[in-house]
């Protein structure tokens, strides 16, 4: 077939018909032979992190991306996005007028994939356990407005919550809520290594090499019992170093599916060639990039040296040299295409200025130039990002008022150091655990917020969040979140860069890779199959 690239967009009304001429999921099988899948993400056990898959941990888009397949959660993202829909559950919904008990009804028939059956007790078990734990990853965050557990009989759970939280259906889609079995999992315990044991379509088994996933196999689970229907039998995981030895797998045809990261270089080759071997895949993404600060640290202590950053920062010259039109500027910790969104940053700064950075540092009798060093990671979020943070250096020192320097670190020792506030100012990207404006602020911004950010907003934690979550229609939110975004703006604790779109590239003899991964970049391997793609 002729090379095509594919735009999906994020709304449910357009999806369906983009994708009828792809060639669905119900088209061809898997022939019996695994799936390989590329990826760039690694999965290390360390001293610092022993335990990645444990669910009361791990809390980032690669792990997750492992978690979804294997372990079952009581709701689910929908295949066409939209609003959460049960899947472990049979039902799940408030009971009370104002949002504060949400009650769940389990599936019949729910197995562990070694048979063991589910109950109400095993997920009421999984949930507390994850909030007693408390993991310094932050995950837990995501369960903090329950305050009880309550389970009647073997199929209904019960969750009594602090305060009305009207995006608790999509919090309950997470891994951080996926069911485990009690045999596998101690209460006050993280569990570590590599073995994940749930009820979700995949099992899981892994080949490790010096404390790393090397590949991860996932194995269609015979106990399985959802809404997904799982078109293989088998995936293969394979963690490549880099975004250029998997894309020469991809060309040997060693793997059928690259994920991410592809580099922006390979993006632009791939949307351009004429080979009828490989197809692109583009679809809207909900991925930001930002900057985050240790506001108690004497260089950016001062909200001035924030703000002038802030108003120096030239996004669109940013995303044009490193992403092209892979990704787009961002002016708000809430993407443009998220309900609530607002662009408080460009309303705030306008354009990029340095006379009115340099006024901001006078007025606050700061010395120039501003000494600082930028950290980012080497091997996280693709080849591109130290390019992208020798143009943030060279634009905070273009002007004079900044010393900048850049330095570069792999993951697995950029994450314990951030978390330990070994940083002044750190690039991180963020992958929405769902797409709700809520899950780009309180992340970042409430007490329990995942960065150890020191940046406390009263108002913001205590009345506009949680007035913000009592809205069911987000649009009725949208005064609360706009004002939060200001705050953020005039604070600084967080500048925004750009959003990103995001690709599948695969053998042209692979179907479903339009819905390998939805808009909040979750993985969905079950869509697989193999066939003649359109």
């Amino acid at each position: 077939m002729n090379r095509k690239t594919l735009v999906l967009p994020a709304v449910v009304g357009l999806l369906a018909p983009v994708l009828a001429a792809c060639g669905g999921s119900d088209s061809g099988s898997d022939g019996g032979n695994a799936i390989k899948v590329g990826t760039t993400d690694t999965f290390s056990a360390t001293k610092a992190a022993p335990a990645p898959l444990d669910p009361a941990y791990a809390y980032d888009v690669g792990t997750w991306n492992i978690l979804r397949q294997t372990v079952q959660t009581l709701m689910i993202q929908p295949k066409g996005e939209g609003d959460p829909v049960p899947e472990a559950a049979q039902s799940c919904g408030f009971t009370d007028s104002g949002n504060e008990r949400y009650a769940c009804t389990l599936r019949d028939g729910l197995k562990f994939a070694n048979g063991d059956k589910i109950t109400a007790a095993d997920v009421k078990y999984s949930i507390d356990r994850a909030r007693a734990i408390k993991a310094d990853s932050g995950v837990s965050a995501l369960l903090n407005t329950i305050d009880t557990v309550e389970t009647q009989g073997d199929n209904k759970v019960i969750f009594h919550l602090k305060t009305a939280d009207a995006t608790f259906p999509y919090k309950l889609s997470t891994p951080v809520a996926g069911i485990v079995n009690p045999d596998d999992y101690e209460k006050n315990k993280l569990r570590d290594g590599f073995d994940v044991d749930g009820s979700g379509p995949y099992t899981l088994s892994t080949d490790v090499k010096n404390d790393a996933i090397v590949t991860a196999t996932f194995t269609k689970n015979p106990n399985y019992k959802g809404t997904l229907k799982v078109n293989n039998s088998k995936v293969q995981m394979v963690s490549y170093t880099d975004a250029a030895a998997m894309g020469t797998a991809l060309d040997k045809g060693d793997i059928d599916v690259m994920t991410r990261t592809m580099s922006p270089d390979q993006i632009q080759k791939l949307s351009v060639s004429t080979s009828d071997s490989e197809d692109l895949v583009e679809m809207s993404g909900l991925e930001i990039r930002y900057l985050a600060f240790n506001t108690d640290a004497k260089s950016v202590k001062d909200k001035a040296v924030r703000q002038a950053m802030a108003q120096l920062i030239n996004r669109g010259e940013l995303v044009s040299k490193v992403y092209g039109t892979q990704a787009e500027p961002l002016y708000s910790l809430v993407p443009a295409s998220i309900t609530g969104h607002s662009n408080a940053f460009f309303n705030k700064y306008g354009d990029p200025s340095t006379a009115k950075a340099k006024a901001l540092l006078t007025g606050a009798n700061i010395t120039t130039p501003v000494k600082l060093t930028l950290h980012y990671t080497t091997d996280h979020y693709g080849s591109a990002t130290a390019k992208e943070f020798k143009i943030l250096q060279q634009q905070l020192n273009d002007s004079g008022l900044f010393d900048v320097s850049i330095q570069g670190t792999k993951w697995d020792k950029f994450v314990p150091a951030e978390r330990k506030g070994q940083y002044d100012v750190w690039g991180m990207g963020w992958f929405p655990d769902f797409p709700d404006a809520d899950n780009y602020l309180a992340p970042f911004l409430d007490t329990d917020n995942f960065l150890k950010l020191p940046y406390k907003n009263s108002r913001i934690i205590n009345t506009l969040i949680p007035d913000s979550r009592r809205e069911a229609d987000r649009l009725a939110a949208g005064s609360d979140l706009t004002t939060i975004q200001d705050i953020v703006a005039d604070d600084v604790p967080i500048i925004p860069l750009w959003q990103g779109k995001q690709y599948v590239a695969a053998r042209d003899n692979v179907t479903g890779t339009a819905y390998a991964l939805n808009s909040s970049s979750t993985l969905q391997l079950w869509e697989l199959g193999r066939g003649v793609s359109g």
